[in-house]
């Protein structure tokens, strides 16, 4: 999550939480970036074991190298919670925001039907809806959705979007 501006730029669904899977988000978030900053990069985090081995990964796999921020615990017993627990704590708001829509579908079913619902979801919280950040206007600006009033045209117009996306990526992919 990009703290400043409160949107999602990686996520990974899966059923444990090794590594594999956080390098897996953390890929999908840097690849959001035109040219990679490098140490400029603050990554917070809180005190699962995985960061450090994902930074590891990215340092030695694709010479990338951030700079990794643990804030650990719940109470600023240090420096380094003092200054940046502020951002945990919009994290870990968003965790109670995605939880309060997960529990009313009483789970997914399926590894698939996961993928499918967060990546909904997250593109519902970037795209469409409304953040008290934002003045209560959607975090990211998709021209397309400019003068549509109701929310099942903006999602019609979403998923035209994407369906549109995947067929440009197929009829470039080499055959």
């Amino acid at each position: 999550m990009d703290a400043c501006k409160k949107s999602i730029l990686g996520y990974q669904v899966s059923d444990t939480r090794s590594v594999g899977p956080c390098i897996l988000a953390m890929r999908m978030a840097f690849n959001k970036f035109k040219n990679f900053p490098g140490k400029a990069l603050k990554f917070i985090a809180d005190g699962y074991t995985a960061y450090p081995l994902a930074k590891q990964q990215f340092e030695l796999e694709e010479n990338k190298d951030f700079d990794l921020i643990q804030v650990i615990g719940l109470t600023n017993d240090d420096a380094v919670s003092s200054e940046h627990r502020w951002i945990k704590q919009i994290v870990e708001r968003l965790n109670r925001t995605f939880k309060s829509s997960y529990r009313i579908t009483c789970g997914y079913g399926s590894e698939d039907g996961a993928l499918y619902g967060v990546t909904l979801w997250v593109a519902y919280y970037n795209f469409l809806r409304p953040h008290p950040y934002n003045y209560w206007k959607p975090l990211n600006d998709i021209a397309h959705l400019d003068g549509i009033d109701n929310m099942p045209a903006k999602w019609q117009i979403l998923i035209s979007l994407g369906q549109q996306t995947i067929l440009n990526m197929q009829e470039s992919k080499p055959s």
